[in-house]
């Protein structure tokens, strides 16, 4: 389907790290990354009132500021509006130790955040960094330990197949619960992210909601913060389901939905290398496989 030796991949600039969805091989200092992880991994709507900054929400719900700005779309010094929404992903921030020859740039390269977000979030630039100093990174991630070779996947008679839920957190109620969001596809990238997988398939491929639920976010239009088109549904079981990069949005915000039915079709919008969805599973058993 794309020529590219990595084809289908990509998830979001906005990354959760979240147990052993995604490891870090060796921290700033050759031990593992300490890595702050949220409370609460699920995403809301919020309603700007009257006064508010983008960073006095950010302090008032613990979501570093950069994260904020990315996901909406918002430049840095933003102005907001009474009444405004904000989609607020949380994150963890990834510890780092600056060494000699460190730059914003060079370290939001080596873990994977955003130079402006890395500023953002540690109130710097390049001329105040020194070695020795520790900063937070948001969104960052230190090389995976696993890589997952893509293997097809696919279904009988063109239904979605269910999704095998192996996660250690998982139950007997919640395997099962969720079906594979397409009705064929081929594994292109393997957890990563905030237990997240990325479904190669043909750019036009119908989405379907893994579960019922309602949506709580349905975004047309824009990068927002790498996931480009991109849906959430909340479901019942205190569990949401985000499904990214879509070439057109067929859900609304507020819609009920059923399991199985069509919220989306498959494209390549956001951080994407080719036509794929990159699924997630927050706040619920781990690993869609």
């Amino acid at each position: 389907m794309n020529i590219d030796p990595s084809p289908a991949r990509g998830g979001g600039d906005i990354i959760i790290v979240d147990g052993s969805a995604l490891l870090p091989q060796e921290g700033p200092s050759g031990t593992t990354a300490d890595i702050e992880k949220p409370k609460n991994s699920t995403i809301i709507l919020y309603t700007v009132h009257a006064g508010e900054t983008v960073a006095s929400i950010a302090k008032m719900l613990g979501v570093p500021e950069g994260t904020i700005l990315s996901v909406n779309d918002l430049p840095r010094g933003a102005i907001l509006k009474e009444g405004q929404k904000l989609t607020i992903l949380p994150t963890p921030d990834i510890k780092y130790v600056v060494k000699a020859g460190d730059t914003l740039a060079s370290i939001a390269k080596r873990t994977g955040g955003d130079m402006n977000e890395i500023a953002v979030r540690n109130g710097l630039d390049d001329s105040i960094i020194v070695v020795g100093q520790q900063i937070y990174i948001p969104n960052g991630e230190m090389p995976a330990i696993a890589v997952v070779t893509p293997k097809p996947l696919t279904s009988r008679k063109g239904v979605p197949a269910p999704a095998h839920n192996v996660g250690a957190r998982g139950s007997a109620a919640q395997i099962g619960y969720y079906m594979a969001p397409l009705a064929s596809y081929i594994e292109t990238q393997g957890i990563h992210g905030y237990n997240g997988v990325d479904l190669g398939a043909p750019s036009g491929t119908p989405i379907y909601a893994a579960a019922g639920g309602s949506v709580v976010v349905a975004r047309a239009g824009g990068w927002n913060g790498g996931y480009g088109n991109y849906v959430v549904i909340s479901h019942g079981n205190g569990s949401q389901t985000l499904y990214s990069h879509m070439s057109k949005v067929s859900a609304f915000d507020g819609q009920t939905v059923s399991r199985g039915e069509t919220i989306g079709y498959v494209g390549k919008t956001g951080l994407a290398t080719g036509p794929h969805l990159h699924f997630e599973i927050r706040n619920g058993i781990r690993n869609p496989f």
